[in-house]
């Protein structure tokens, strides 16, 4: 498996293909994947690229990382597990209602 790499800044208007286009002449890229809204079908401004070699992904991070595309800084570091992020949505956390209480 390779090296999953967040590439965040993306202007609305970037392809999968720019996307994989950009990354390649740093190594093999293994999927390139932007998000997208799943109501408005709109791009969310980022994406993830899959290397196949971590050294290829590193190369890759430190030479893209605040480079600009399409008008816009490109974010680009090393995708964490999801588990990993901070925030989020779901549920009501310490803000919603104590149902202990009722």
């Amino acid at each position: 498996m390779g090296t999953k790499i967040y590439v965040g800044g993306l202007s609305y208007s970037t392809s999968e293909a720019e996307l994989n286009d950009l990354f390649t002449p740093h190594g093999t890229v293994e999927s390139a994947k932007i998000i997208m809204d799943r109501y408005t079908g709109q791009s969310r401004g980022f994406g993830f690229v899959e290397m196949s070699k971590a050294e290829e992904a590193k190369a890759a991070i430190e030479g893209l990382n605040g480079t600009q595309l399409g008008g816009r800084t490109l974010t680009v570091n090393e995708a964490r597990p999801q588990g990993d992020r901070p925030g989020g949505r779901g549920g009501f956390g310490d803000r919603g209602p104590k149902r202990d209480r009722w």
